[in-house]
């Protein structure tokens, strides 16, 4: 997601309830904005935060406007760095992320009427779209808990008895992996295309199209994906992904690359 600029937000309170340094009101805002990403993460005290160029790749500024914003966190005693060690949440600031937390206005889940479909062409078109995107913010913001997630999906792939089965688990790969950006809105955004992959055309061809052997060439590329990401590659999650996507969209469309 892309750091915009706007109206100041209210300032984060600091130990003694003072608010950031006069660091202007962009920075202000990074600095919640850094806050607030981090408990969505599932980072608490003692976490190491990303690095400064992680943090700027992931929110779309400048290392320099990063570098300030965690100035201005440090001095008020959120955060720790340590030369060598790197960026770590201190009790102050696990606080101030809970209080963030309850400011955040409630997800507006997508709803679609029950009898929609869409053509599976369209469907892998947005998932070609959406998905290798989202791979640098995972990189950035993936848990343990997350990658935990992701290798019992690959686990239960692996042991998947037919189409059925396998599917589910497919489905819930990339469920998690896209909940790993820790985006509220892209998340919701997926819910979407996953409700779209439920649909009875994209079902029916999918079934028709699967085979056992296209099902373990699927698997090698989710085990490739997650491991560019578990490495924090971020441009080899990204062509993982979309080598993915081009294997699925060519058996499903009968498209040749």
């Amino acid at each position: 997601m892309n750091y915009k600029e706007g109206t100041a937000a209210a300032e984060v309170a600091g130990p003694d309830g003072a608010g950031l340094p006069a660091v202007g009101a962009r920075g202000r805002r990074l600095a919640e904005l850094i806050l607030s990403e981090t408990g969505r993460a599932g980072l608490g005290t003692g976490s190491r935060l990303p690095t400064e160029r992680q943090l700027a790749a992931s929110l779309g500024v400048t290392r320099s406007g990063v570098r300030q914003a965690l100035a201005a966190l440090e001095a008020d005693g959120l955060i720790s760095r340590e030369v060598g060690r790197g960026t770590f949440l201190m009790e102050a600031g696990g606080r101030a992320i809970s209080a963030l937390r309850g400011s955040v206005p409630p997800q507006i889940a997508p709803s679609l009427a029950s009898t929609s479909d869409f053509a599976p062409a369209d469907v892998m078109t947005v998932r070609r779209m959406l998905e290798p995107q989202a791979m640098p913010l995972v990189v950035v913001w993936a848990t343990a808990r997350d990658f935990a997630e992701m290798d019992r999906c690959l686990t239960g792939g692996d042991g998947a008895a037919n189409y059925e089965e396998f599917e589910s688990w497919d489905l819930a790969l990339h469920r998690c992996i896209m909940a790993a950006t820790h985006s509220q809105l892209l998340t919701a955004l997926y819910g979407v295309v996953e409700q779209a992959r439920h649909g009875y055309v994209w079902g029916d061809l999918k079934r028709r199209s699967s085979s056992r052997d296209r099902r373990d060439l699927y698997q090698a590329d989710h085990r490739a994906i997650v491991a560019a990401l578990r490495a924090r590659d971020a441009d080899a999650a990204v062509e993982a992904m979309r080598t993915h996507l081009t294997r699925v969209s060519g058996h499903l469309l009968g498209e040749t690359h």
